[in-house]
């Protein structure tokens, strides 16, 4: 029996085929799941106004709708409680530029007026309208 032990000039080769594909299946996972922080935190220092500019971002329109649904632009009341009488109300105080609408419905109206008061307001484009509440006495 002859047995050949191993020679010392058998190279021993590798097969790093299967090893890349696997580094890269890896690679693609994780690009794949990662999920990338889109928001951004600036830091900036705004500009200060003067004072006139303040009081005139104090300027605001107001619509009141009492319990009866009758309404009232800037304390004045309408003849009618229809929306063509209320847009043309609202239109000429604005004639100065577009300025945010506050509308104060009373708890006892209808709400057909107040959705009416701010469907006319949506309609004229003016973005800057809140409702006005007050808390309850406890």
């Amino acid at each position: 029996m002859n047995f050949k032990g191993r020679s010392a000039e058998e190279d021993v080769n590798i097969n790093l085929t299967p090893l890349i594909d696997v580094v890269f299946l890896l690679l693609i996972f994780f690009m794949v799941s990662t999920t990338f922080d889109t928001t951004s935190q600036l830091k900036i220092k705004l500009p200060e106004a003067s004072t006139t500019q303040a009081s005139e971002a104090k300027r605001k329109i107001s619509v009141l709708i009492d319990a009866k649904g009758s309404f009232y632009v800037n304390s004045r009341e309408l003849t009618s409680k229809k929306s063509a009488a209320l847009r043309a109300a609202l239109e000429r105080s604005l004639t100065n530029g577009m300025l945010p609408v506050v509308i104060q419905s009373d708890a006892a109206s209808p709400v057909q007026s107040l959705v009416t008061a701010m469907d006319v307001v949506g309609q004229l484009g003016i973005h800057q309208v809140s409702i006005a509440t007050t808390r309850p006495i406890e």
